[in-house]
Order: structure tokens, then sequence, then C-alpha cells
């Protein structure tokens, strides 16, 4: 008898347990995207005054591993340390889709930020470091 209990009460406990650990693993791939960016004109027709500023590339990877590496990972590819804990699905930025938008499009998306992309413009004071960081993104393609 208290061998049928025992087996009584351990099957729906680890049917139960394997369930919860199921849902922790599928719960973290089913993230959705965020809604599309509504960028200001003003930015949408911005020119980067140092697009062939080869020389700032530097300082742009110096800035990205700073202040993005652990949301969007080392090459961009949004496998960051935080990326799972955050509730968005994060984007490459080797994807076409990100690198045909414009340097001012990605300026603002950047330092203005929204919902769980942080506002960098406290952080990244200088213009010609946030060009920086916009020509090093530039270098992120497949």
């Amino acid at each position: 008898m208290k061998k049928s209990k025992f087996i009584f009460l351990t099957y729906p406990l680890a049917a139960v347990f394997a369930a919860l650990i199921l849902m922790a693993f599928a719960g973290s791939q089913d993230k959705k995207c965020g809604p599309e960016w509504d960028v200001p004109a003003k930015y949408k027709t911005m020119k980067n005054p140092h697009a062939d500023d080869a020389s700032l590339e530097r300082v742009g990877k110096m800035l990205y591993s700073k202040h993005c590496k652990s949301c969007h990972g080392a090459i961009g590819l949004g496998d960051g340390s935080k990326a799972a804990s955050l509730g968005v699905a994060m984007h490459s930025f080797a994807e076409d889709k990100f690198q045909a938008q414009s340097d001012g499009v990605i300026y603002y998306q950047s330092f203005i930020g929204r919902d769980e992309m942080p506002n960098f413009e406290k952080k990244i004071i200088d213009d010609e470091d946030r060009w920086a960081l916009v020509n090093y993104l530039r270098t992120l393609k497949k």
C-alpha cells in the first residue's frame, strides 16, 4: 500500500516539474518584435557628417563594447548576455533590413531609444562619438 501511494504522488509531481521546465524554455523563445519605430522626419533625412571617416571605427567599436554588447552581442547578432532577459526579440545588425536604414534613423534608434532600448544622450554626449558608433554598426554586415 505504501509503495502505490508513493507512485501515485511521484508521477504527477514529475509531470508538473517537466511541464514547468518546458514552459521556461518555450517562453524565452516566444518573444515578439516591438512595433515599428516612429522616427521623426529630421532624423530620417539627417546626414552623417563622418560617414567616410574610417579613423572613427576604433572609437565606435570601443563605445559598442561598453554600451551595446551586453544586449546586442559581440558582433551585433542580438545574442548578448542580457538579450534573453528582454521582453522583445533582438535583431541582428547584419540583417539587410537594419543596414538599409539611413544613418539618421540608426542614430535616432541608438541614442534616443524607446522601451527597453535605453536613451544614451547623457551617456554618449559627443556628437562625433555618436557618429563613430553609427559607423561601427555599419561594419557589422553579413
